[in-house]
């Protein structure tokens, strides 16, 4: 990892044809060159770290970004003057689109040198220990964990702890994996629930290894932490660890950066559809794509992903759920409705100010900043997502979290952050848990 230091250089001259041409040579030749190994490789890959200083450099980022030609990889989207924009560019492109930035003179700095490089260090940690996991107390919470070992732990969990959880399947991935959810419950029927659901997005490693994490410490701590038997005395909690399981094995298999689910897409060569821009609020609208090819398209219609309709279904089943926190990462940020327009919610006030509680309990373990606010005015305009369709459905306390880290690590936060990121999540969970209950 490299922080190189803020680039102005001009640049004159730039034929944008002959640029244009070469840079659709070269990648017909990554095309054959990803045929041939099978494997998406990120060798020379940079994350560029861009900051517009003014409406002019904001426009010309927000152009770049939508150059299909260019293979741009958005970490993080330009939402305004002076807020960064993270960019994984190929290598192919990178004199490209560096010389395109000193032209303007937009300043940018590279955050990851060669994305390959640090990728290799990730799948090298992920190799030891390579034992199996007997039961959920040495399954070992540090390290990044496949999709079967993932499952694997929902079922020791429910095997050892058959009391206090039980596991439900919801529905049926695309490719056909089961959509579990674990229900923490302490008996009685049509109680009030809360939903909690990470791994939207499969390439947000952190947040199904924080999913996992938290569910053995509901376990562990029921019974000795007077705040959580409180609240599981009351409330029933519904985890779901991994919401997009097959993009998951996606990032495991073939693409470490894959977003989106794995359903083809009628009449496009790309493949997949953003699960958080396929539900029912706003959807279609700015803040979404219409593009297959693009990281955020909406889908064909609401609710069209089998992982996100099953929770459509589940949600309206039970009828009595009071919190919905939907984990994502990375920016460190709380957020709640609206993403998708600007009109505030009816509940903003009174969201707003638990919001600021809650970043205040999580900086309690290690001092990390969280901003919050409504998803427009936080990050960006997002429309179709789940936290404005489960506030419509009634549901107050909707919530998303965006985990560590601002940008130095990006999606590929180091396993050694893992208990860290989870331990300050689960502050946060439990005061948004025990105001809902209150």
């Amino acid at each position: 990892m490299a922080i190189v230091t803020k680039v102005k250089v001009s640049w004159q001259g730039v034929c944008a044809s002959t640029l244009l041409r070469l840079m659709k040579r070269l990648l017909v030749l990554t095309g054959l060159f990803v045929a041939i190994i099978g494997k998406e490789t990120f060798k020379g890959h940079q994350v560029l770290r861009i900051t517009g200083k003014n409406e002019l450099h904001h426009a010309l980022l927000k152009e770049l970004t939508e150059m299909e030609h260019l293979q741009l990889d958005v970490w993080r989207e330009p939402t305004g003057l002076s807020i960064p924009v993270d960019i994984r560019v190929p290598f192919i492109h990178l004199q490209t689109v560096k010389a395109s930035l000193e032209a303007e003179d937009i300043p940018y700095s590279v955050m990851i040198e060669d994305l390959q490089v640090v990728l290799d260090k990730e799948m090298e940690h992920m190799r030891y220990p390579a034992t199996e996991s007997k039961n959920t107390d040495d399954y070992v919470y540090s390290r990044y964990h496949s999709v079967e070992e993932i499952y694997s732990f929902q079922d020791m969990l429910v095997r050892e702890n058959p009391n206090l959880v039980r596991k439900l399947t919801i529905g049926r991935s695309y490719e056909g994996r089961p959509l579990n959810v674990l229900i923490f419950s302490t008996g009685g029927t049509n109680r009030p629930g809360i939903w909690i659901h990470f791994g939207i997005h499969s390439r947000e490693w952190i947040t199904q290894a924080t999913g996992t994490w938290v569910a053995k410490k509901i376990v562990t701590d029921y019974g000795k932490d007077p705040g959580l038997t409180d609240i599981l005395d009351h409330f029933d909690i519904f985890l779901q660890i991994m919401v997009n399981p097959d993009g998951y094995q996606y990032t495991h298999t073939t693409d470490r950066m894959w977003r989106k689910t794995r359903k083809p897409n009628l009449g496009s060569t790309c493949v997949g559809t953003d699960p958080n821009r396929n539900w029912d609020a706003g959807f279609g609208a700015a803040g979404s794509s219409d593009n297959p090819c693009k990281q955020t398209y909406h889908g064909p219609t609401p609710h069209s992903e089998s992982e996100v309709q099953s929770i459509v279904d589940f949600v309206k089943s039970h009828g009595n759920l009071k919190a919905f926190i939907d984990i994502h990462s990375y920016s460190q940020k709380l957020m709640y409705p609206y993403g998708y327009t600007k009109t505030p919610c009816k509940d903003q006030r009174d969201l707003h100010e638990l919001a600021g509680k809650v970043i205040s309990n999580l900086a309690t373990m290690y001092g990390t900043p969280y901003r919050y606010g409504s998803v427009i005015t936080t990050i960006y305009q997002a429309s179709g997502i789940t936290i404005d369709w489960a506030y419509n459905q009634g549901i107050k306390y909707s919530f998303t979290m965006e985990l560590r880290d601002t940008g130095r690590y990006g999606f590929i936060l180091p396993a050694n952050q893992i208990i860290p990121t989870a331990k300050e999540t689960w502050l946060a969970l439990k005061t948004l848990m025990q105001h809902t209950k209150d």
